[in-house]
């Protein structure tokens, strides 16, 4: 006698997990938040982000302070290629073959 189950290959939790995401249309808001996460530790001026926002690769983000924003426009360079580390090393990030928006600039407000 068959049962009614099928037997299936089984699926590691993380394939799982990537394929439920992927199913539910959560990769752009989960990456969004990565990226975010990854300016707050590029930039280590997470206090004094008001807003920020991502647009076609361009994260924007506003400052309270005129002098951190100075200091962080001369350091753009080197946050930047931080946070594209951190996203190239964070397993939370979802990285599909010609989907992936890396940050490709900062916009300081």
């Amino acid at each position: 006698m068959y049962s009614r189950l099928a037997r299936k290959d089984a699926y590691s939790m993380e394939e799982l997990v990537r394929q439920y995401i992927n199913e539910m249309k959560l990769v752009n808001g989960l990456n969004r938040q990565r990226i975010f996460e990854a300016w707050d530790q590029a930039s280590g001026a997470a206090r004094y982000t008001v807003n920020r926002y991502l647009k076609n690769g361009i994260l924007y983000c506003s400052i309270s302070s005129s002098v951190v924003r100075n200091q962080l426009f001369f350091q753009k360079s080197g946050i930047l290629a931080a946070m594209n580390d951190f996203l190239m090393k964070d397993e939370l990030f979802v990285k599909d073959e010609g989907k992936t928006v890396f940050v490709r600039d900062v916009v300081l407000r």
